[in-house]
């Protein structure tokens, strides 16, 4: 006789920029694993997760788990996440109108988790107007400088456990807001003319906001939505199998990405592994990596293989927005790739998103290195070039440094990508991808359904 089975892990880790496919890839392993729990293990509300049943209903989810719409399925938001507490409100609303009337029965929110107010959510997008043309690609949701405030100012952090007391958090709100707007200050004579500067100054001094988000705010509590920490090791004690959903992309982490064109989160499966190693629970852990056919990013920063020929090809629910602008792609690019892979220590298991496109394309382009004019210290961003000088794998620092990572992006903007073309047939481009990568292709994505993914291999799970 064998013993019960021991219950499984899967994280979900986006090697590129974001939108690779991490809401289809959760979807799917919930259905074939029947996870019954999907924890968020980093990131925030700015986070735009796809999904589409098999019935046709769409989201996009931004804080509650992607394994929502199957019935049973919880959404724990871990202490990593920052939470934005009227926005998941409306989200919750917009899912119980597709049909989902349990969804805040489902969802709990660690009482460690960070929260955005509003002071720092308009301070975030007051600072992305002064930049203007260099802005740095902000989702203007107010994460990352609600992260950099917890880091400056640790005192007046407000996290999720501290709403169930409405006078502390009216005091903190209001340091909030008092410190934001002198520091905003110095801004005020650069900033452009225009309503929607209008409209984020007036968070700070219409006296009723404050009160108002409150409020709002305080609705998770009524809910029971914010729990200890503990209760994700009972959840995940209880299932057969959990999800970690990670968000944006090992490209945009804030310490290995392209400063300062990053996220303010850890984009590496390290949370994900913490809290495996919190809960105590002795689980079989697979890493999942995912990436497109081709490049994709929503936003600025350096995308060498980016191109206008694939952009009439493809539809995409996460399209132009005010802070982000439009979505950009390119080739798929094999260096960066290699990059995001030896960042995380590799995965278990690698899938390729959107390969339907490849039927509407003549052929089918890959970056297999890089050409550049040396310059000094390019060889310390370097790990690997071909005799005739063709970069290959780049360098991940031993210790983390932003003054590097923003040199790299200066880099990565100069730099020529070497393309290789194939026939756009599904085995052939696998194919070539195999041979660039030094790996096997596990699973396979056609369309935006979970029954549009399949296994080519078996993940490998440690």
């Amino acid at each position: 006789m064998t013993g019960p089975r021991r219950p499984r892990a899967s994280i979900v880790i986006d090697l590129g920029f974001g939108d690779a496919g991490k809401g289809l890839l959760t979807d799917f392993l919930v259905r074939r694993t029947g996870a019954t729990v999907v924890v968020r293990y980093n990131g925030g509300a700015q986070a735009g997760h796809n999904v589409v049943t098999p019935e046709g209903r769409h989201h996009t989810f931004a804080q509650f788990g992607a394994g929502t719409f199957v019935p049973g399925v919880r959404t724990f938001l871990s202490h990593p996440v920052v939470i934005h507490p009227t926005a998941l409100l409306l989200e919750g609303r917009a899912l119980r109108d597709k049909g989902v009337g349990d969804v805040f029965s489902r969802l709990r929110i660690s009482e460690r988790a960070r929260v955005i107010t509003p002071f720092h959510q308009a301070a975030n997008r007051l600072r992305e107007l002064v930049r203007g043309e260099s802005r740095h690609g902000s989702c203007g949701v107010g994460v990352g400088e609600t992260v950099q405030d917890a880091l400056e100012h640790p005192e007046d952090t407000l996290h999720a456990g501290e709403l169930r007391d409405a006078a502390r958090v009216r005091k903190k709100l209001q340091r909030i807001r008092e410190r934001k707007h002198e520091e905003l200050r110095t801004l005020w004579s650069a900033l452009p003319a225009g309503p929607g500067v209008e409209r984020e100054r007036a968070v700070f001094e219409l006296k009723t906001v404050l009160e108002a988000w409150l409020e709002q705010a305080m609705h998770v509590v009524t809910l029971g939505l914010v729990a200890p920490d503990s209760t994700l090791a009972t959840w995940m004690a209880e299932a057969p199998a959990t999800v970690f959903e990670g968000a944006q992309g090992v490209l945009l982490d804030e310490w290995h990405g392209f400063h300062p064109f990053t996220t303010w989160s850890c984009c590496t499966p390290a949370n994900a592994l913490a809290l495996i190693a919190e809960s105590g629970l002795d689980i079989d852990v697979e890493r999942i990596g995912v990436l497109r056919g081709h490049t994709v990013r929503h936003g600025a920063g350096p995308l060498p293989t980016e191109t206008e020929t694939l952009r009439p090809l493809l539809s995409e629910h996460n399209v132009h927005n005010a802070w982000q602008g439009s979505v950009r792609y390119g080739w798929f690019d094999a260096v960066l790739a290699r990059y995001a892979l030896d960042v995380v220590g590799g995965v278990d298991a690698l899938a390729i998103t959107h390969l339907d496109m490849l039927e509407r394309l003549r052929t089918w382009k890959v970056c297999a290195g890089y050409q550049h004019e040396p310059m000094p210290g390019d060889s310390e961003l370097i790990e690997h070039r071909t005799e005739a000088g063709l970069v290959t794998r780049l360098a991940v620092p031993t210790i983390p440094s932003l003054e590097r990572q923003a040199r790299l992006a200066g880099w990565l903007a100069r730099v020529t990508p070497q393309l290789e073309e194939c026939e756009p047939e599904e085995d052939a481009v696998l194919g070539h991808l195999e041979r660039l990568l030094g790996r096997s292709v596990d699973l396979v994505s056609r369309g935006p359904r979970a029954s549009d993914v399949s296994l080519r291999t078996l993940p490998r799970r440690t």
